[in-house]
């Protein structure tokens, strides 16, 4: 798909920019929140839904995320029809000649920039815009559509970027722009130490969740704070590389927490972005302020069982090597980096196996299976943070497939 004209940017600017206006809402404190604040934690709300975030909106709360399935969801229920309705018919009026998926792939930009300033102008904080998977694959697009959501509304828009070679290299063009970024899809702490050093985000994440559940769906253990483990993992490894490197100032995002006691088990990170009901479990738990208390420190001992098949594989997604960090030495020393194109990241990281040459059918094969992998299915050459990776970015992408319809629909 090429780049849309200047002419199209400027028209679909005009129909994504709204000015932000009145004060910050008034707000009640809570008393748990106010412990994860103490203790050095960002709470953020993991929901594209304004009347969700409304309903459990307290003083602590400082942004919030957004993403393709949350983006879905709005969508579906119908709120955004008239503005898919007004972007159509205002695109076409200009006499701009896009093809059909050039049309949903701006449709879609202006419904995310809308979906997100509904909770700027409710709430007065950061929001967290997701790219369309279509673009992952490209630095080009992926830059084109990164500076357009930040000039939408660069005090409260923060861009994610997914996990992919490309994304990698994007970010580090973006953030030297001085675009915030959010660096999502992560799954250990070799990702997340590597994005860091080379391309700094804002935020980096730990989709948590997911991999207890992994362990779940495999029968490999109780699954019980595997996500939990490589979270304060990644986190130990950020402070020390923000310790070492200078330029290094990433924070990591605690992702796809799923109830209240996760919650409280990552009090002391950097963030938390959660779910409307976690945090509702959160809130009434019980607990008192004093039982809410840091484990970065602890040593962790996750819930897997040591026989099953597949265990010797989980302690990569919370282990750094000293071969790895040598090699993202090597990386960011490169002369040629900031001309590097994703094929060569990809031939360069070979010898660390940190990308899989997934073929089309082995991304629909992902696609078909959902979110969480069947890792009997793929070889154990395949790095497992590679394959939960591709498997949320292709669970995003058929999120993403159902909104594309709904605008398709329109389009008859």
């Amino acid at each position: 798909m090429a780049i849309v004209s200047q002419k199209l940017d400027e028209v679909l600017h005009g129909l994504a920019f709204e000015k932000i206006e009145g004060e910050s809402p008034k707000s009640e404190s809570d008393a748990l929140l106010a412990r994860l604040k103490a203790l050095g934690t960002e709470v953020w709300i993991d929901t594209g839904e304004l009347e969700k975030a409304q309903e459990i909106w307290k003083d602590e709360l400082t942004a919030l995320t957004t993403n393709n399935t949350l983006a879905n969801q709005v969508v579906q229920s119908g709120v955004m029809d008239q503005v898919i309705e007004d972007t159509i018919q205002k695109i076409r009026q200009e006499g701009l000649d896009l093809s059909e998926e050039e049309m949903i792939l701006e449709v879609g930009f202006v419904i995310n920039c809308k979906i997100a300033l509904r909770l700027v102008q409710a709430f007065k904080v950061k929001v967290s815009v997701e790219l369309h998977p279509a673009v992952s694959r490209s630095i080009e697009r992926t830059l084109h559509f990164g500076r357009r959501y930040y000039k939408v509304c660069p005090e409260y828009f923060t861009v994610k970027v997914p996990l992919t070679p490309e994304g990698y290299l994007a970010v580090r063009t973006l953030r030297q722009e001085g675009v915030p970024i959010n660096f999502t899809l992560g799954f250990s702490v070799r990702q997340n130490y590597l994005a860091a050093r080379l391309g700094n985000p804002d935020f980096v994440n730990v989709f948590l969740g997911r991999l207890n559940q992994v362990i779940i769906d495999h029968k490999a253990g109780t699954g019980e704070l595997v996500g939990e483990k490589v979270t304060l993992a990644t986190q130990r490894a950020l402070l020390s590389a923000r310790e070492n490197h200078k330029e290094v100032e990433s924070r990591l995002i605690a992702a796809s927490i799923r109830n209240g006691e996760q919650v409280a088990f990552l009090a002391g990170l950097d963030v938390l972005t959660i779910p409307p009901k976690a945090i509702k479990e959160f809130q009434e738990s019980g607990k008192s302020q004093d039982q809410v208390v840091s484990h970065i420190d602890d040593s962790i001992e996750p819930g897997i069982d040591p026989q099953h098949s597949l265990a010797k594989r989980f302690s990569e997604l919370w282990e750094l090597s000293d071969e790895f960090k040598n090699f993202v030495d090597a990386l960011v020393a490169r002369e040629d980096l900031d001309s590097m194109q994703g094929e060569e990241l990809d031939e360069i990281s070979r010898g660390v196996n940190l990308f899989h040459p997934f073929s089309d059918e082995d991304l629909q094969k992902i696609q078909d299976h959902g979110k969480i992998p069947d890792l009997t299915a793929w070889p154990e050459s395949i790095a497992l943070d590679d394959l939960m990776t591709q498997s949320a970015l292709q669970s995003f992408t058929k999120d993403q497939n159902a909104l594309d319809e709904r605008i398709r629909s329109f389009l008859k």
